[in-house]
């Protein structure tokens, strides 16, 4: 294997291997930025000693074993000016003399369980959201500051700041490592998902820059939400939202063209659509519903059964549009969201008609969190439009291309205000 080829292995090792690396050392260091430095210093090691000597036969517990001796010998550098530094050198020891003894099935159960751990405590309520992604994508993803920055469009110092804030957050707080007591859990899952359903929904509809979408920073959230669902098998909402993520990101090359130009899901080539996420999507909503048994779903299901009705409906003529409206309608009980609402009149518009959608997203108008929302003004043009009342639906339009953030978007609402200005003067 070629020097190039043999980073690339180590990149992707690297980012399955970091949240099991970090989480292990975590839970005897009990300190993110000591614990993150060790991790970083194994890396370094693999970097300069691979290529040399090749790939090592388990390349995790390479890592592993490397972050600790560095841990051991960085404190005992350190135990004449420090006595917990001593402390903490032989509690790293005596952890890798218990996990060279254990069996490995009981390994696995332990670092699924820091894992897991490292998660609650990247998505820690008292963080902001913003912190809680940055970390989330630092910790658990394995990114490099630099990497985040670019995924949300915002300078690495910011995403360095957010980090540190989160870290010392963390640290002030003293917050356990730990997955919550049972009372506590729901309301703490459902930050980590509302993190990693942030992030998703970044790559899946970018918010800025000059792509419609970015799928690599999709196949991130799903990567990391697929590990949670093996981490708590019984929880339906991570099904959910497994089964979510796999179906939306299932179109995602259809989404534009090769101009990079996006095409809206009626006019997509289905045979684009990627089958094996449709059927991983289809195989873990089911999983969802039995997880959740007599439970009412919750939102995340939702949504995926209404991505699983575009995904079963061959054509865009045979989708079921009542029933997709019905699930909005159940989501919107659910949610009160105004974003819910719209979509649902989108759907009652598919299902009979423009004329039967109009009100319903007019009467939102009004609604101050849709102020500056773009898609607003869009799906009032785009219904407009089919009524043949071109003028006003270029001038809505118009309003919605001075919205978007997105300059593909924007592009794209300034084109369908063309097209109906050309079509008011015929």
């Amino acid at each position: 294997m070629d020097t190039a080829a043999l980073h690339r292995t180590i990149e992707t090792l690297w980012r399955e291997e970091v949240p099991k690396i970090i989480g292990g050392l975590m839970r005897v260091v009990r300190d993110l930025d000591l614990a993150e430095e060790l991790a970083q210093d194994a890396l370094l090691a693999a970097l300069e000693r691979w290529p040399r000597d090749g790939l090592p036969d388990n390349p995790g517990a390479w890592l592993m074993t490397t972050a600790r001796n560095r841990g051991i010998d960085r404190l005992r550098r350190g135990q004449r000016l420090d006595a917990h530094h001593a402390e903490l050198a032989r509690e790293i020891e005596q952890a890798q003399r218990e996990s060279d003894a254990r069996a490995q099935d009981a390994l696995d159960d332990v670092i699924g369980d820091d894992v897991l751990r490292l998660m609650f405590v990247a998505c820690h309520p008292a963080l902001t959201v913003e912190s809680q992604i940055a970390l989330t994508l630092r910790l658990i993803g394995g990114l490099t500051t630099d990497e985040i920055a670019r995924a949300f469009l915002v300078p690495e110092a910011t995403i360095a700041q957010r980090i540190v804030r989160a870290k010392k957050s963390i640290a002030k707080a003293g917050t356990p490592f730990e997955v919550p007591q049972r009372a506590a859990l729901p309301a703490r899952l459902s930050a980590v998902l509302h993190v990693l359903y942030l992030v998703f929904n970044e790559g899946h509809a970018a918010s800025s820059g000059d792509d419609w979408a970015r799928p690599d920073l999709c196949a991130e959230a799903l990567r990391l939400t697929r590990v949670l669902a093996m981490l708590m098998p019984r929880e339906a909402d991570v099904h959910a939202l497994v089964a979510l993520m796999a179906l939306q990101a299932s179109r995602l090359d259809a989404r534009v063209d090769a101009d990079g130009q996006p095409v809206l899901l009626p006019d997509q080539d289905r045979a684009r659509w990627d089958r094996g996420l449709v059927d991983a999507g289809l195989a873990s909503l089911a999983q969802a519903q039995t997880a959740r048994g007599n439970a009412p779903p919750g939102g995340y299901e939702l949504q995926a059964a209404i991505a699983a009705c575009h995904a079963l409906a061959p054509t865009a003529g045979d989708t079921d549009w009542g029933r997709i409206a019905a699930l909005y309608g159940q989501l919107l009980a659910l949610t009160g969201s105004p974003v819910v609402a719209l979509n649902r009149a989108v759907a009652i518009g598919m299902a009979a008609g423009p004329a039967a959608a109009l009100p319903l997203v007019e009467a939102l108008a009004g609604d101050t969190a849709l102020a500056g929302y773009h898609l607003l003004p869009g799906v009032r043009g785009d219904l407009l439009a089919k009524l043949g009342r071109h003028g006003d639906a270029a001038e809505a339009f118009e309003r919605a291309a001075s919205l978007a953030r997105n300059p593909r978007e924007r592009d794209w609402l300034g084109g369908r205000a063309a097209e109906c200005r050309a079509q008011r003067k015929d």
